[in-house]
């Protein structure tokens, strides 16, 4: 990998996870790791430009039908995908359909860029998610497989001790807080060959004193009443929190920073 590179565009592919859940601006909208990965790629290269195609809630098959094109006709230098995770949470998940989805899209994108970057995405210690967890560790040795094959660079966010830390996750427990994001963005610009403005992304945050039975058994009551249930609702019925939604930056432009 090149050391201190200069890349003149940016095409962020994805879920809720490159969109930028949970990390809110005042206005209401949503920045994240892309969006901050962005901004740091924009203060090398000037006339740097930037997409954000990602939209919450996304399938894989979502991501290839309704992303994959459009990021591979804009020939950017970098395009990041983070893709199949959502499918592995659904009560139902046929991984082979995943990993011939996640082919389909590695395959659309690698030829069009400079660096595809794929992702084994973080994953939070807690009870929800331990029964995902396999299909979580079988869709990262999909993405494992397919860099290899490729070329695409790896973030390994999955094996990050300090992203299992549930103080990096937001109330929802599914998406990351600020502080996650700003260290996912490290971790994307270190795989890229930047100099780390941060070596201690991965480092464990400094152990806090344990929240009481009441607090825990308060914050896990206020969680399953607004997010879990809701959640568990949409999978039943098939819908999305994405439904109808754009993606926030759908046109590769000019980067214009938009938090205050």
């Amino acid at each position: 990998m090149q050391t201190n590179p200069t890349h003149t565009s940016l095409v962020a592919v994805g879920d809720s996870f490159t969109e930028g859940m949970s990390d809110l601006l005042p206005d209401g909208s949503y920045r994240g790791w892309a969006d901050l990965l962005a901004a740091r790629m924009a203060a090398r290269a000037p006339g740097f430009r930037y997409a954000n195609l990602a939209v919450r809630g996304k399938l894989i098959g979502q991501i290839v039908e309704e992303q994959v094109d459009t990021a591979a006709a804009m020939r950017a230098d970098v395009v990041t995908l983070v893709g199949g995770l959502n499918d592995t949470l659904r009560p139902k998940c046929d991984m082979v359909r995943v990993r011939d989805l996640l082919t389909e899209a590695v395959e659309r994108l690698a030829p069009s860029c400079e660096h595809l970057v794929l992702m084994r995405s973080p994953g939070r210690r807690g009870p929800v998610l331990e029964r995902f967890r396999p299909r979580m560790e079988s869709l990262f040795t999909i993405i494992d497989e397919l860099s290899t094959r490729h070329g695409a660079l790896v973030v390994d966010l999955y094996g990050a001790p300090s992203l299992a830390d549930p103080r990096l996750w937001d109330v929802d427990r599914l998406h990351l807080t600020a502080e996650g994001h700003r260290r996912v963005a490290e971790a994307v610009w270190q795989t890229l060959g930047y100099p780390p403005e941060d070596d201690g992304w991965h480092t464990p945050m400094p152990p806090s004193p344990p929240p009481g039975w009441l607090d825990r058994r308060t914050s896990d009551a206020r969680f399953a009443r607004q997010h879990l249930l809701p959640w568990i609702g949409r999978r039943l019925t098939g819908r999305s929190s994405g439904d109808g939604l754009p993606p926030k930056r759908p046109d590769l432009l000019p980067y214009e920073d938009r938090a205050p």
